[in-house]
C-alpha cells in the first residue's frame, strides 16, 4: 500500500543514521515496529499484580541438567 507522508526531513535523515539502514522505507517500518513492540510491553507491564500466581505450578520441572 503506497502511502505519501510528510515526515521532517532532519528526524528522518537522523533516524537514518542512528539506525544505520540504507533507505527511508526501512527506517520507517522499523520504526513503526518498535513503537508497536513498546506499547505491546507497556501493556503486558500493566498486568504486573492483577493476575494470581497457579499454586501447583512447578518451576523446577522444566529445569534441566
Amino acid at each position: 500500500m503506497a502511502t505519501n507522508l510528510a515526515i521532517d526531513p532532519k528526524l528522518l535523515q537522523k533516524a537514518l543514521e542512528v539506525g544505520g539502514l540504507k533507505t527511508k522505507k526501512e527506517t520507517v517500518t522499523l520504526a513503526l515496529q518498535e513503537f508497536i513492540n513498546k506499547h505491546k510491553q507497556l501493556e503486558l507491564l500493566g498486568l504486573f499484580g492483577k493476575m494470581d500466581p497457579d499454586p501447583n505450578y512447578d518451576y523446577k520441572k522444566g529445569r534441566t541438567r
